[in-house]
Parts: C-alpha cells; structure tokens; sequence
C-alpha cells in the first residue's frame, strides 16, 4: 500500500469511528427526527423534558418529549409501561423505530419505544 492510499484508508476509518453512534451517545429531537435507516431498531439516549402525556393507550403511554432542538414545537414521540410527569427532566433511553404504524391513522415517522427514564443530572 503507498503512502496516499494509507492515508485515505485512515480518513476513513478515523470517520467510520467518530460517526459510528452507541447507547451512551446523546442523541437530539432533532437529529433522531432526521434519523437515517441505519439507526432503526437501535438503542438511543436523549436528554430534555416531557412535554404531555397521554397514558394508557394501547397498553402503553405515549410521550411528547422536548429538548430545545430543531423548529419551535418539534417533539419526538414516546412510548413507555413508566409514566413521568410533564415538565419532568429526564434521560430517555429506548429503541428507535422507523415508519411505525399503529393502524386506524396512528403513524410515526420516527418513535422512540419500551423507554426507560432516568432523573437528569
């Protein structure tokens, strides 16, 4: 291998690495809004605050949660068994899921399911 290609095959390795996301990354509304595929079904952590929740709806409760990011009043949706409170500070830990549908209308582009929360510290 000459030096050029070291060097390129490097770069890339160097941006496979850092671009590569785990659980303990912290992930924002906004960049999970904008998720690529490669993300779906994937363990995810975000921190922000619970916006609303409407409990007990398909046996489980769905969560606006908000972190400051992307456009006024963008939100990602939730899905939990644990029931916080709104205007809780919580770490949010969960599955990402692509193109969910509930059926009867219930679609999300983007969902975050079987969350656990966590105080924020």
């Amino acid at each position: 291998m000459n030096m050029r290609t070291g060097i390129l095959v490097s770069l890339l390795l160097a941006s496979f690495w850092v671009g590569a996301a785990s659980a303990d990354d912290v992930h924002t509304v906004e960049q999970l809004n904008q998720a690529p595929a490669e993300l779906d079904g994937e363990e995810v952590r975000l921190e922000g605050i619970v916006g609303r929740v409407n409990d007990d709806i398909m046996g489980r409760n769905f969560i606006h949660f908000v972190d400051g990011t992307g456009g006024e009043g963008d939100y990602i949706t939730i899905t939990s068994t644990e029931m916080p409170e709104v205007g809780d500070r919580v770490v949010v830990t969960g599955t990402l899921t692509l193109d969910r549908d509930f059926g009867a209308g219930y679609t999300y582009p983007v969902l975050i399911e079987g969350a656990k929360f966590t105080e924020q510290e």
